[in-house]
């Protein structure tokens, strides 16, 4: 089977999780794997290899440019800070890799237009790095929010996505500073809340939004602060609203309500499922179960990621084929691009400490 040729830019932790989807994804494979310093390319690429082996073993590269221009790649994936990402991208795309971008993807909607206007003109696909949109369970969610009876019309959206990571994160991790992560805990978290607003209102953006930063990290020399607790509400036509919460202060929890005229649905866990194999969602009171054909082994923690039909091994899945199949999908790089359009409107909103309307 012909397989998409896979190039890490980093050996940023969040690559790992990724690395084992990419080997249970059945047509992707990874070919290098770049840093700065080749041996921590080595160290990367060994201690992967370890845990989730390839056939054969990637390059280790030492430096970017040398990923950028490798004939043996295909596609490029980019977890480095969102504040470096634009430049990459866009070079990305100048040599003929695809690109799967981490989260937020750009630092403001001005930068995203750019490297997906890159994107287009050099005929590559784009997607952003937000597993959930490849979960088996979403078709079976919009099947019920569209029957007409067990939601009916929608009144409310809330949501929420926390996790407090102990106090040492917030002097040295790059979510709290504002030069690389200038969103902070509302790109990191609230990119996924305002995503699944946006996909259960089909796409639709609201009309306006009021933002407002709860707490940030503290303002050091030479790092600028972010905002580390933020909330938000989404304004729509006829007065339906979609509130978010976003938080690394509050403890880890993950739901997302819709509220109905008729009846409600509920996910405790829509950003990652608790049980992968099987996921979950509530309507009514009434617990669906969606079966993706193959049960959690016994000895396995259904919270895994990467495995076979996980949501992360679909999204690899789910890119490469696209890419085989020799047609540019836009709506992907629309997500995108709604998605920071209401971030930043957002974020605008807090620092205005005032509504923002929101151009269609």
């Amino acid at each position: 089977m012909k397989k998409l040729r896979i190039g890490f830019l980093s050996t940023a932790g969040i690559g790992r999780k990724n690395w084992k989807a990419i080997l249970n994804s059945g047509n992707c494979v990874v070919a290098a794997v770049a840093s700065r310093d080749v041996q921590k390319s080595r160290a990367f690429i060994r201690e992967c290899q370890d845990e989730n082996a390839f056939d054969f073993i990637p390059d280790a590269l030492g430096s970017y440019e040398e990923l950028l221009v490798a004939k043996n790649v295909d596609a490029i994936y980019l977890p480095v800070p969102t504040g470096l990402r634009k430049d990459f991208v866009i070079r990305a795309a100048q040599h003929g890799k695809h690109v799967l971008c981490e989260k937020p993807c750009a630092v403001n909607l001005a930068e995203l237009e750019a490297m997906l206007a890159a994107c287009k003109n050099n005929s590559v696909q784009f997607l952003d790095g937000v597993m959930f949109m490849h979960n088996i369970r979403l078709p079976k969610i919009r099947a019920v929010l569209d029957d007409g009876q067990s939601v009916g019309q929608i009144r409310r959206l809330a949501s929420a996505f926390s996790f407090y990571p102990g106090e040492e994160f917030f002097g040295t991790n790059i979510r709290a500073n504002g030069d690389l992560e200038p969103t902070g805990c509302l790109g990191d978290l609230g990119w996924y809340s305002i995503r699944f607003s946006l996909w259960v209102q089909n796409w639709q953006l609201p009309e306006s939004v009021t933002g407002k930063i709860l707490s940030q990290s503290e303002n050091l020399a030479g790092r600028p602060s972010s905002p580390t607790e933020f909330s938000a509400t989404l304004n729509y036509p006829g007065g339906v609203t979609a509130e978010f919460y976003s938080s690394f202060l509050a403890a880890k929890q993950q739901w997302f309500f819709v509220s109905g005229q008729k009846g409600w649905l509920r996910l405790p866990d829509f950003v990652h499922p608790f049980n992968g194999y099987e996921p979950t969602f509530e309507v009514n009171e009434k617990s669906i179960v969606v079966s993706g054909g193959v049960k959690c082994p016994p000895a396995a923690d259904p919270l895994a990621f990467g495995h076979p039909t996980a949501q992360d091994t679909r999204m690899w899945r789910n890119f490469a084929t696209q890419i085989f199949s020799g047609k540019l999908n836009d709506d992907w790089p629309m997500w995108a691009l709604k998605t920071q359009k209401v971030l930043d409107a957002c974020h605008e909103s807090a620092k205005r400490n005032a509504p923002v309307k929101i151009s269609v």
